[in-house]
């Protein structure tokens, strides 16, 4: 399986964590083979502050706040969309607030290379179509974020 990775980095406030492309690329790998997907998969990850994020969070889910992490997801229940170059399943796209991350990161406890893990997990079961409604599927959902950090030896 190969991950292709759109990756921006549209701030300046704050480095992100070292090998973050790698970082993605094993989240993505994980994720997609704890959903027994083989497929080569394509994602987009954007970096982000906190004004930045908040102005997105604001026009695509009319929350005027901050937030750590937003999911675009390209698949819906029919499947995904496929790149006619690389017949890679087209994901979606991920908006990280490395500002946000740290100061989480700060308040839980743990690194702040475990907390952009652990967002960019949660997007990505996002753009694999979870979410967490209700109890039941926040418990599934983070069951699964929880079993790709600890295969990924990324623990608190």
């Amino acid at each position: 399986m190969k991950i292709y990775i759109d990756y921006n980095n549209e701030q300046d406030k704050l480095s992100p964590p070292e090998d973050f492309e790698r970082l993605i690329e094993d989240c993505a790998r994980a994720a997609l083979e704890e959903e027994e997907i083989a497929d080569d998969a394509e994602v987009s990850v954007t970096l982000a502050d906190n004004a930045k994020i908040r102005e997105l969070n604001a026009e695509f889910r009319e929350i005027d706040r901050e937030t750590d992490v937003l999911s675009f997801p390209l698949g819906d229940e029919d499947g995904f969309e496929v790149d006619p170059d690389t017949d890679a399943i087209l994901l979606g796209d991920i908006v990280i607030s490395l500002e946000k991350a740290q100061s989480q990161a700060e308040e839980y406890g743990h690194s702040f290379r475990r907390e952009v893990a652990f967002l960019l997990t949660h997007s990505l079961f996002h753009l694999l179509g979870y979410d967490h409604m209700t109890p039941d599927e926040e418990q599934e959902m983070f069951a699964k974020q929880e079993a790709v950090l600890h295969k990924l030896g990324i623990t608190r």
